[in-house]
């Protein structure tokens, strides 16, 4: 405790001296992407230039005068946007502005490959019965039927359990079950390829042959089978805010609900009328908006599941019909409902959810009525109402995108025009909201405001699609970079993206308030307006505010777990991101050629190729050099050698013959650090500044033999140990981090007899060419070292010659 108040202290003393700040999107930027910096300020400062930075040489790059002013907003008397799209050089920059230097970023096609599967580490930690990130199981008792219009039902069992909690506590809600659910399959439908499949159906690592987004949304929809489990038969919420008696993990969740129900949970029947366990009561009028949120996702799922669960599939068309027709049956909105707090989901409208059922359904059976009630639908509600509004009661209009303009935008041409006007109008209205302050945010800070971001961002990209109009191309820009930094706070609202940037550390959550626990991928609630933060209930600040410089009436966030108003992650806005991080990926246009481990680090090539990477490192030792060098030579193959700067003031003739011959020499760090804990992995041992400086320091060694930062982007981490943290750290430099690939043990030949690990030359070659036969290697990292430890008599550089000319015999090249 003592270090962290230390640290906080000195890191509150920098704030308090710096007047200036340059706020990026800490994930970077695509090549030719819309590109914004925003420049704040204490100060009444002008500017008129920028500069951009590498990150590695402090060289100067690029600069620029298209700087536009905003004035004052929020905390700060002065701000600038700072474009810089026309930069499109890959690489790891910074920008300066004055005294002012941004953080390290990239510019680069990959930035956002794997994040739209990071949202999905959330997923899993937030399911309900089986939990995968704990290994154990919990709520297995759900639940005991409430509300119920007959009363020998009433109060009996019924089996509920599953799904996702809703957030850092433990209720479940039909309507966001279901939009996240449909979300999940929406992302999979858009962009298939940017998700990968390391998972199997219970969320346990390992591979099942279906890409892990569809084993969540299945998982979302099993239990929505649940919760509708006979036609006109719903339930719309399981467990209500007793839940929130303390803050505990859900496996050892004891909160009771009933004397002689063990730990069941109230499953609300929906009525269409107003319920309420206690004081508060909701304002239900009716059960379109869950009817309809439950047939749209069936019928949606119906279509999207049926290559993997094709019986499963079939089910789901009928309860969709049934569903839908139910909600025409009794029109308006089922809410949420309240018990000892009046906090609950005031949703207000209903015609967006029949709008995407009748649409969906319509898809199904090819039905001009169906097509002809989402039209209905759709033009009584052209926008949803909280874009360009001031503000909007919790979960008033939801879900807070209408997916259903979107697919109406994609029908025939007589009903396509006006759904797409529709889309344009809603952005419109936000654009109108936020043209004037220097985010370009137009989103009302009210709580859950990132998840608005979310809707806009997609609505945007949604809309450019269909029409090709890019005229909302910059606000949808500044409104993603907002969710990963380019914000007053300069954090990103995503739990752990990047990890080697300033994110959520201090969630609202038990799993990291009581244990320690991670939990990445979750999008944060997100900044609310001041006046909205001083009421609220229960708030109390853990921690002395790291962001109190950046404070205002405007909007407040804090990265601390009291607060439950701005920094609780919650399941469907992370959810409702997954398309359009996996979009971010398909823009990126990056083929699938090479393997990405889940640090972020290159494990292997093209596995369509017959090409072997042949990979050396050194640090201490070089007995190997002249071997390798001669036996290279001799089979006119190229290698990679990544050496220390140690190495390399030790062993210069020997770098220098290498670059002669043709190989490729990289950075293996300057003095062989240890980044990053044996035992624990995501525990770093370094920070960001000391290992920049240890890089910089070997690349300063790589130039003296004439051998640029972009001769040598490739760097391979010492040890080859490495966390996502020293990754992004990494990355944000401009370098791409290479590892081996396993399997083959190739790795293993520094090892000397006292060593439990120690493997023979001979187990070492027998093992590489065995794996070849049961697998291949196509692609593959085979990592060797230069030299080894004299206590390692039996070299295997001495088998290389053998190893080249059996490969090569097996059709490989190098």
């Amino acid at each position: 405790m003592k270090k962290t108040l230390l640290l906080l202290f000195f890191y509150t003393q920098i704030f308090a001296q710096q007047k200036s700040w340059v706020r990026i999107n800490q994930l970077g930027y695509l090549e030719k992407s819309i590109k914004v910096a925003v420049f704040v300020s204490k100060e009444n400062t002008a500017i008129s230039q920028f500069s951009i930075h590498d990150a590695l040489t402090d060289k100067v790059v690029f600069q620029s005068k298209n700087v536009k002013s905003f004035g004052k907003y929020g905390a700060f008397s002065t701000s600038y946007r700072l474009n810089f799209s026309d930069f499109k050089s890959k690489g790891g920059f910074y920008i300066k502005v004055g005294n002012a230097t941004s953080p390290n970023f990239r510019i680069a096609n990959d930035i956002y490959d794997g994040t739209a599967d990071y949202l999905l580490r959330y997923m899993r930690q937030q399911r309900s019965g089986y939990n995968p990130f704990l290994k154990d199981s919990c709520h297995r008792e759900d639940g005991f039927i409430v509300y119920h219009p007959d009363p020998k039902k009433d109060s009996t069992y019924i089996d509920v359990s599953g799904g996702w909690h809703d957030a850092s506590d433990y209720l479940q809600y039909l309507p966001t079950t279901a939009n996240a659910t449909f979300q999940l399959l929406f992302a999979y439908k858009q962009n298939p390829k940017s998700f990968g499949d390391k998972h199997d159906a219970w969320g346990n690592e390992g591979k099942n042959g279906i890409p892990d987004i569809l084993d969540e949304a299945k998982w979302g929809m099993d239990w929505l089978l649940k919760m509708n489990p006979a036609k006109n038969e719903m339930y719309n919420q399981l467990a209500d805010d007793r839940d929130h008696m303390g803050m505990r993990l859900p496996t050892k969740d004891t909160q009771k609900y009933a004397t002689n129900k063990g730990l069941a949970r109230p499953a609300y029947f929906i009525t269409g009328k107003p319920q309420g366990a206690f004081k508060y009561q909701n304002r239900t009028q009716g059960v379109a908006s869950s009817a309809g949120k439950f047939a749209s996702t069936f019928a949606f799922g119906s279509q999207i599941l049926k290559d993997f669960y094709p019986e499963y599939s079939q089910k789901l068309i009928q309860k969709a019909k049934d569903a839908y027709e139910f909600g025409k049956q009794f029109p308006g909105t089922t809410q949420t409902a309240p018990c000892r707090a009046p906090y609950f989901y005031e949703e207000d409208n209903f015609v967006d959810d029949m709008e995407l059922a009748a649409v969906q359904l319509h898809d199904l059976f090819n039905q001009t009525d169906y097509l002809a009630d989402a039209a209905q639908f759709g033009k009584s509600e052209p926008t949803t109402p909280w874009m360009g509004s001031d503000t909007a009661r919790h979960y008033q209009w939801y879900p807070f995108l209408n997916l259903g303009h979107y697919f109406m935008a994609n029908q025939s041409e007589n009903i396509s025009q006006q759904f797409r006007e529709f889309k344009k109008l809603g952005i419109e209205k936000v654009w109108q909201r936020g043209k004037n302050n220097p985010f370009l945010h137009g989103i009302p800070h009210i709580w859950c405001s990132n998840n608005y971001v979310s809707a806009m961002i997609t609505q945007c990209s949604l809309y450019e699609k269909t029409t090709g109009d890019k005229t909302y191309a910059e606000m949808e820009a500044s409104l993603r970079d907002w969710l990963f930094g380019c914000n007053p706070w300069g954090t990103s609202m995503i739990c752990g993206l990047p990890d080697g940037g300033v994110s959520p550390r201090d969630p609202h959550s038990a799993f990291t308030h009581l244990n320690h626990y991670r939990i990445d991928g979750g999008l944060v609630d997100g900044p609310i307006y001041g006046s909205i933060w001083s009421k609220l209930i229960g708030i109390t600040l853990y921690q002395p505010d790291e962001f109190a410089e950046f404070q205002s009436n405007v909007a407040v966030y804090h990265d601390d777990y009291g607060d439950y108003s701005s920094n609780e992650p919650t399941m469907d806005g992370t959810a409702s991101l997954t398309y359009y991080l996996s979009e971010m990926q398909k823009l990126g246009n990056q083929s699938a050629n090479k393997s990405i481990d889940k640090y972020g680090a290159i494990t292997r090539g093209n596995e369509d190729s017959k090409k072997i990477n042949l990979i050396f490192t050194g640090h201490e030792y070089a007995d190997g050099a002249a071997i390798i060098s001669k036996t290279l030579k001799k089979h006119s193959v190229k290698a990679s050698f990544y050496f220390t700067g140690d190495f390399m003031r030790q062993f210069p003739q020997i770098v220098k013959q290498l670059k002669t011959d043709g190989h490729y020499v990289g950075c293996h760090s300057d003095k062989h650090l240890l980044y990053c804990d044996w035992t624990k992995r995501d525990s770093t041992l370094i920070s960001e500044e000391q290992f920049v400086a240890d890089i910089k320091a070997n690349y300063q060694e790589l130039a003296k033999f004439g051998i640029s930062k972009e001769q040598a982007k490739d760097f391979m981490p010492p040890y080859e140990w490495y966390n996502q943290q020293t990754v992004d750290w990494a990355k944000k430099l401009g370098l791409n981090v290479i590892s081996f690939t396993s399997g083959t043990s190739s790795n293993a030949d520094y090892t000397t007899p006292s060593m439990k690990n120690y493997l023979s030359s001979d187990a070492i070659y027998d093992k590489i060419l065995n794996y070849e036969k049961t697998n291949n290697l196509n692609g593959f990292n085979l990592l060797l070292h230069i030299g080894t430890d004299p206590a390692r008599t039996d070299k295997f550089y001495n088998k290389l010659d053998n190893l080249i000319k059996e490969l090569k015999a097996r059709g490989y090249w190098f």
